[in-house]
């Protein structure tokens, strides 16, 4: 396995409310897609996070367990471009670049308290992660992006593979910027044109790991041709000479971006992995920077469990091979890459657009094979595959000035909608519940923000505002109160109209696409004869029925499915569920633990100088005790903060090094110094925001990285 090194750490631990999970055997989460294609709230304007945040307790109130974010880092246009265009991955909302200091995401700042405030609700963050592509290369109107060598740069993208960074020790000229500045910048990951394709080790644009779809297309090697590294070109030095060219070993692309998945993980606190476009770059940097993900993060480590799902467009034998090829990547054994569900999404469609006449035995067989990982040392079952009706690229409404929908832009999806409006979504969702995996929810089906208005002027808090779709989160309610995953996935009884799936000893999923007739049937089951069952969807009202023994000495149930017109009590269409009585007032509250562990590294390629930036980062200056700005944090009052700092080197360093908790005005609250590590908590009297800076203690030494 390519391993991973470890460096010291500055930690800052935000110490709120939350309850913690203990020990289990299953492992599942209900992922809340966070967004949609084009992302945006008036009174949260380039302030995504910030939404989140607010909205993070209605989440927690429904049993929302993990929230997809998109992904994060600076695109080519720093807030129009919604996440899949990047640009600089370690730029998070605080560097002065491509037109703005933030993303359409928000600050730095707003990102990390974001996620600090999900972790105090139980809610997991999982970060959308783009390792395809970069984009936008030169300066904000392209300046010094070109490599003009013709043999491979220029083949593809026009040439603009020059890719050159901001950071605290090469800002952006206040007085404007150039493309002699750009070159000379040194942001960490710089990237030249052999870093793509085509490049001498892998001369082709053709096929789905080499094709310039989306941006300048990654070469890591082990994708069918060389790996691809190598310095700018004679032609662009002509250009600029005083270009910033280091130089780049065998493996860079791939080191480099597990490097980066590594800091992102530590920096952030982010706890899973949405990978963009897999089916289109190597599986074995896909493993590698998984494997580091999980095991080689040192504190951040996230382990066996770790959500950690790629979007393979394809059918389930593709999906099953994509799986089992990454997972023997590298001599792998780890079944550690889950898929969303494209096959059982397909048949869901099939259902959908079938108007009733779709074969509903036919669907559980669409299911991809490989969906739940065992590890037998700790008997977990983590459930890996993401089962899903709708997403940002399968949903592209064509929408009014208010955000009202009025057509759809077809063209646009990677696969056809499903319009929340459908009479059959619940039996959609109902099915995503039922089966194997963690259910992705999609934001525009959960939440009504293509009927109402006020799609871009609603507030988060607001349930008026910003309505639910009630069978949603019923279906969400029956999934963690009634404990699906809990147990086994069985297949009783699959008619045309009528399908019933089991999670053993659990529930009874009923599922029934027919319009306007109900379904009734009765099915083996592994519950006991005498339990008496009740449908927790409401549709059948207070209906008992009776677990009884069968001719032949099993266990059977009757139960009934309500068509999909919303004539059933409570409005429901085309689904059941049915559990032992007694639960209606079980308790659940998403496992996540509250704490959240969040690492700056102070260092001259990360952070940025500029005025316009947020101003963090940079090392320690040579004898001098001028501070550095790390970041800011979000405090609760009443909770303490844990802040640890560590030099560059805890085993050699002689030199006293300082941390502090300021207030916003320069008042220092807290401190403390030390040579091999410095550590304090400080407990806020107030909510609100504190910057964390560190600094020599005395002006008698020389500078260094610090953690």
């Amino acid at each position: 396995m390519k391993k991973l090194y470890t460096a010291g750490l500055l930690l800052a631990g935000l110490l709120l409310n939350g309850l913690t999970a203990g020990a289990q055997t299953t492992v599942k989460r209900v992922v809340l897609q966070g967004f949609w294609w084009d992302y945006y709230n008036a009174n949260y304007p380039f302030k995504w996070a910030d939404y989140l945040a607010e909205l993070a307790p209605r989440l927690k109130t429904m049993g929302v367990d993990a929230v997809w974010i998109p992904p994060t880092p600076k695109n080519k246009n720093a807030t129009n471009d919604v996440g899949y265009s990047p640009f600089d991955a370690y730029d998070l909302g605080d560097k002065f670049q491509k037109g703005a200091s933030r993303t359409r995401f928000g600050s730095k700042d707003e990102f990390l308290r974001m996620v600090a405030v999900l972790h105090a609700n139980g809610i997991e963050v999982i970060q959308d992660v783009v390792l395809n592509h970069v984009d936008g290369a030169g300066t904000a109107n392209g300046e010094a992006g070109q490599d003009p060598e013709t043999v491979y740069s220029i083949q593809s993208n026009s040439g603009y593979k020059t890719f050159r960074y901001s950071s605290f020790g090469t800002p952006l000229p206040e007085a404007g910027d150039n493309g002699a500045a750009y070159s000379q910048r040194q942001g960490r990951w710089p990237k030249n044109y052999p870093n793509f394709h085509p490049q001498l080790g892998h001369n082709t644009t053709s096929g789905d790991f080499a094709a310039p779809y989306f941006g300048p297309d990654f070469c890591y090697g082990n994708d069918g041709g060389g790996d691809g590294y190598g310095s700018v070109s004679p032609d662009y030095l002509a250009l600029f000479p005083n270009a910033y060219n280091p130089a780049q070993p065998q493996g860079y692309s791939q080191t480099q971006a597990r490097s980066w998945a590594v800091w992102m993980k530590k920096q952030t606190g982010v706890d899973g992995f949405r990978w963009d476009a897999v089916k289109h770059f190597s599986y074995n940097a896909q493993q590698d920077i998984s494997f580091n993900l999980k095991y080689n993060a040192d504190w951040a480590s996230a382990g066996e469990t770790m959500f950690n799902v790629g979007e393979f467009v394809g059918g389930k034998g593709d999906l099953d091979t994509y799986v089992s090829t990454v997972q023997g990547q590298n001599s792998g054994q780890d079944f550690l890459m889950g898929t969303f569900d494209f096959g059982l999404r397909g048949a869901i469609y099939d259902m959908i657009s079938g108007s009733g006449g779709y074969d509903l035995s036919q669907l559980p067989a669409e299911q991809q094979a490989q969906r739940v990982a065992h590890y037998s040392a700790s008997d977990t079952y983590v459930h890996r595959t993401a089962p899903f009706v709708n997403n940002h690229d399968t949903f592209r409404p064509q929408l009014n000035a208010s955000g009202k929908y009025t057509g759809w832009n077809t063209g646009d999806e990677l696969a056809a909608h499903i319009e929340p409006s459908d009479v059959r979504l619940s039996a959609a969702y109902a099915i995503a519940f039922a089966v194997d995996g963690n259910p992705h929810i999609y934001f525009e089906d959960l939440f009504d923000i293509g009927g109402t208005g006020k799609r871009f002027t609603h507030l988060p808090t607001s349930t008026i505002d910003l309505p639910v779709r009630d069978d949603l989160v019923n279906l969400l309610w029956c999934h963690q109160h009634l404990g699906f995953k809990d147990g086994a996935y069985k297949v009783p009884y699959a008619a045309p109209d009528h399908l019933v799936l089991e999670r053993s000893t659990k529930a009874l999923i009923g599922i029934n696409d027919n319009y306007n007739s109900w379904q009734n049937a009765t099915v083996r089951t592994d519950f006991a004869v005498g339990t008496q069952l009740v449908d927790y969807s409401g549709a059948n009202g207070t209906a008992v029925q009776t677990v009884f023994q069968g001719n032949d000495g099993k266990a059977y149930v009757t139960i009934n499915t309500p068509p999909c017109d919303g004539t059933a009590p409570l409005g429901r269409r085309g689904y059941s569920v049915w559990a032992p009585a007694g639960q209606g007032n079980s308790a659940y509250s998403p496992p996540r633990p509250a704490a959240t562990t969040q690492e700056w590294e102070m260092a001259d390629d990360l952070g940025d100088l500029n005025c316009q930036s947020l101003g963090q980062g940079g090392r320690l200056p040579d004898f001098s005790t001028n501070r550095r700005l790390a970041g800011k944090i979000y405090v609760q009052a009443g909770q303490p903060v844990t802040y640890v700092l560590y030099p560059e080197s805890t085993a050699t360093n002689t030199n006293s090094i300082t941390i502090g908790l300021y207030d916003l005005r320069g008042n220092r609250l807290s401190a403390a110094s030390g040579t091999a590590a410095a550590s304090g908590t400080y407990t806020p009297a107030t909510t609100g925001w504190l910057a964390l800076k560190v600094q020599n203690t005395s002006a008698t030494y020389a500078g260094q990285r610090c953690y």
